[in-house]
């Protein structure tokens, strides 16, 4: 069951504080689950979420191909969607980077001539950084969170080290007071998109995996929860580690307990 087939029979709850989740197309399609996870996650801390209507694809993957012409089609129809939430003051949150920061880094260049871009961009955050964010103003205080100790690595996106750092990911993995959270220094994990997918491509990808990536993984203890933000660093290290990583509204909504006030 996709996540927009699930979100329409889900019991929406309804807030004066609002949040829009941008259900890119991996987690609509591929991972549903983490999608839902983010719904149950922001309406347990207080947040009505708002998904954007119709199917809304960034046109990262026509970004990464070269697909200009198509890249700006896609660029402007997700405009069209979003601009409406944004002059509204809305977050738009996304949980795979890539997607969410295209909006961000790309879209001032597909779209000069569209000052609905910037809006648009300076409302787009990650889901690291909404929850850091949060922290920061205050807002979540009063939700408690697990005592259990658990060490927690994170394999940060390549988008992500590249335009916004991982140090909103460290602030939102150490909500849970005891959680020892450290960033591992990693390349690229080899996937890439869908580089790693492609048959001519495998062994180099394997191998920008082997670097630094898969050791670390392979060496952590099976109490260890590993996290990675972006849908292909998640496959591929489910591919060659044989671990699952988790997302991290999955890490934070398993970690919550209960919420006050």
């Amino acid at each position: 069951e996709n996540f927009k087939t699930w979100f329409k029979k889900h019991d929406k709850q309804v807030s004066s504080n609002k949040v829009v989740l941008f259900h890119d197309t991996f987690n609509t399609y591929l991972d549903p689950h983490i999608a839902q996870s983010a719904v149950e996650f922001l309406e347990r801390i207080g947040f009505e979420v708002i998904i954007p209507p119709k199917n809304t694809c960034c046109g990262r993957t026509y970004m990464s191909k070269g697909l200009i012409d198509k890249s700006k089609k896609a660029a402007l129809d997700t405009i069209d969607k979003l601009f409406p939430l944004a002059e509204q003051g809305l977050a738009i949150v996304g949980l795979e980077p890539s997607c969410i920061l295209s909006m961000r880094d790309e879209y001032s260049s597909l779209l000069p001539n569209d000052p609905r871009a910037k809006i648009v961009a300076e409302k787009c955050f990650t889901f690291e950084e909404f929850i850091a964010e949060l922290k920061d103003q205050d807002m979540i205080r009063h939700l408690r969170w697990t005592r259990a100790a658990k060490k927690v690595l994170i394999h940060g996106h390549c988008h992500q080290k590249a335009l916004v750092g991982m140090n909103a990911a460290k602030i939102a993995m150490s909500l849970p007071s005891n959680y020892t959270v450290e960033v591992l220094d990693t390349s690229c994990c080899g996937m890439a998109g869908s580089f790693g997918y492609e048959a001519e491509h495998y062994e180099v990808s394997k191998k920008m995996a082997e670097r630094r990536l898969l050791p670390a993984i392979q060496s952590a203890d099976e109490d260890t929860i590993i996290v990675a933000s972006g849908t292909s660093c998640r496959h591929q290290m489910e591919h060659f580690a044989g671990k699952t990583m988790q997302h991290p509204v999955e890490v934070l909504l398993n970690a919550l307990v209960v919420e006050r006030g």
